[in-house]
């Protein structure tokens, strides 16, 4: 045989085990997803922060492939590593902490605990990376695949191809509005007026989340924090069993939240915002093996972390039941059920205008 006979049969070899490897390890749904939020979805940003906001310790990580110096502020995965494997990509999403080269093509982590829509949120603790700080870290990524890619046409079209999920809010009211001793915001303004500043400021940020190249953009909206065990203990339960108030005052904004998302549909070319809805997501759905509803299934920090797990502490051996790790944080099987719903909603109130697995579909 020829040796031009023999590179035509290499070369149809080597297409073909491209294809096969192609079929075998698939694609994901999306070329590429960005993650911005707090705790929920911190993966490590917040490791070599000077903060006490920091979860790279036993026994957070205790069902983490890599153990606990992971940072994830639960036992194991969180919401965003649930929706990276439902997208269908093969490695969790990187933190933005240690992000380099070629993986940040796959996307990248901003996550930050206690880190809030306002910049001064969460400053009792340490150093966090607030919303604001997290878009200036997606500039730098941007600049990043820029130059990976040597073209700014193709990186803006990668980009506008991309997933990015939102999950902000949480602690402008735990670590800032509902601390009068720390913050002056509820001597500012009313809770009517603080979910107001707050949506504007979080409109502004979204709008420059899409002036940098976003479109498929999913924002959750602030969940049912006055039934956090470290709010009850605080402040006591109403026979909701939870701090009615707290919920109340959540509600305000989430209540500006939803409406704000269509403005952005409506007046942003291109735009496909959606809004998660985790107050529907956590007030009921599929049957699942919880059997402790108001109880950490760590230890918890009574001083400096307080809230959080106890460093060293043995957490209960019956995780799977539990769906809150310490005071503030789901735990892994929780972190599942909210990643499933928000990606399939169950019910039409999970999300506006579509799920998460309609989202990425959108052209």
């Amino acid at each position: 045989m020829s040796s031009s006979g023999n590179v035509v049969i290499w070369f149809i070899l080597m297409v073909s085990m491209f294809i096969m490897i192609s079929m075998v390890e698939g694609e994901p749904q999306v070329p590429c997803y960005f993650i911005f939020g707090d705790s929920v979805v911190d993966n490590g940003n917040n490791n070599d922060l000077i903060t006490t906001a920091k979860a790279n310790y036993f026994p957070y990580g205790i069902d983490f492939p890599t153990g606990p110096e992971n940072g994830r502020f639960t036992n194991g995965r969180n919401k965003a590593d649930f929706l990276a494997e439902l997208i269908e990509f093969d490695n969790f999403i990187p933190p933005f902490a240690t992000a380099r080269g070629p993986e940040i093509l796959k996307g990248v982590n901003y996550g930050s605990g206690v880190a809030g829509i306002r910049d001064e949120t969460g400053y009792r603790w340490g150093d966090r990376i607030s919303m604001n700080r997290q878009l200036l870290n997606h500039q730098v990524t941007i600049l990043r695949i820029n130059s990976i890619l040597r073209n700014v046409t193709a990186a803006k079209s990668l980009l506008n191809k991309c997933l990015y999920t939102v999950d902000m809010g949480n602690n402008d009211y735990l670590n800032n509005y509902l601390q009068p001793k720390y913050y002056p915001t509820s001597l500012l303004y009313t809770p009517e007026k603080f979910a107001d500043v707050l949506a504007q400021q979080f409109s502004r940020q979204l709008k420059t989340l899409y002036g940098y190249g976003a479109r498929k953009v999913a924002v959750s909206n602030i969940g049912l924090l006055g039934c956090l065990p470290e709010e009850t203990r605080v402040f006591g339960r109403n026979a909701s069993g939870c701090v009615d108030f707290i919920n109340n005052y959540v509600q305000l904004f989430n209540d500006k939240l939803k409406p704000l998302i269509d403005d952005l549909n409506t007046n942003l070319s291109g735009a496909r915002f959606t809004y998660i809805n985790i107050t529907s997501i956590s007030s009921g759905g599929p049957a699942n093996d919880f059997t402790v509803f108001d109880k950490p299934c760590c230890i918890v920090s009574d001083t400096i972390a307080k809230g959080q797990c106890q460093e060293g502490e043995i957490p209960c051996s019956n995780r799977n039941q539990y769906i809150f790790y310490d005071n503030f944080h789901p735990t892994e099987v929780a972190n599942l059920a909210t990643a499933k719903r928000s990606y399939n909603a169950f019910l039409p109130t999970d999300a506006h205008p579509m799920d998460i697995s309609q989202l990425i579909q959108t052209q």
